[in-house]
């Protein structure tokens, strides 16, 4: 398959869950847009080649992690002051709209509660729910063991659990 056709088709099968992965690590849609890019421009010019359409899917997997843990480690990410601390804004249509808002309170929360989390917890629970992989599928594409990623799973959750008790999220 030509190259243009081959990124063509990987964009169309897995723009959601790259662009999912990406905006699970970076917490707002900029940067998940910088980093969806990488990993697409890095396919197209790589041009790798995978005996499995699995393969192909756990590649886009590792690679968009590691565009998103290099975007997000950057010195450019971690010395950014956001706008919205040092001016105040006048009009509620310039509201910063790169931060990720839902369509209900609930799915704030649950977002908020989320990016709380640290990235080996955001990654595998976002790869077992959102990706509906398998836990070995997981610890394959991580390199990590079976064990682990349901132990990450585990405790995910429970911080989840904890994080979300109160007002919507009663036990």
């Amino acid at each position: 398959m030509e190259p243009a056709k081959d990124t063509e088709v990987a964009l169309e099968l897995y723009t959601p869950m790259v662009y999912g992965i990406a905006l699970t690590h970076t917490r707002n849609r900029d940067d998940a847009d910088d980093v969806f890019q990488e990993v697409f421009l890095a396919y197209h010019r790589k041009r790798p080649h995978f005996n499995e359409e699995e393969h192909r899917k756990a590649w886009l997997i590792v690679t968009a992690v590691n565009c998103a843990r290099q975007n997000t480690g950057s010195s450019w990410c971690r010395k950014v002051v956001p706008l919205q601390d040092v001016v105040p804004l006048q009009d509620s249509e310039e509201a910063d709209t790169s931060v990720f808002s839902f369509a209900t309170e609930e799915q704030d929360q649950l977002f908020a509660a989320f990016s709380e989390l640290s990235e080996k917890y955001q990654t595998v629970l976002h790869l077992f729910y959102f990706e509906d992989m398998a836990i070995r599928d997981i610890a394959t594409v991580l390199d990590i063991e079976a064990g682990t990623v349901k132990v990450q799973l585990s405790r995910g959750r429970a911080l989840l659990r904890e994080r979300l008790k109160g007002e919507y999220f009663d036990e």
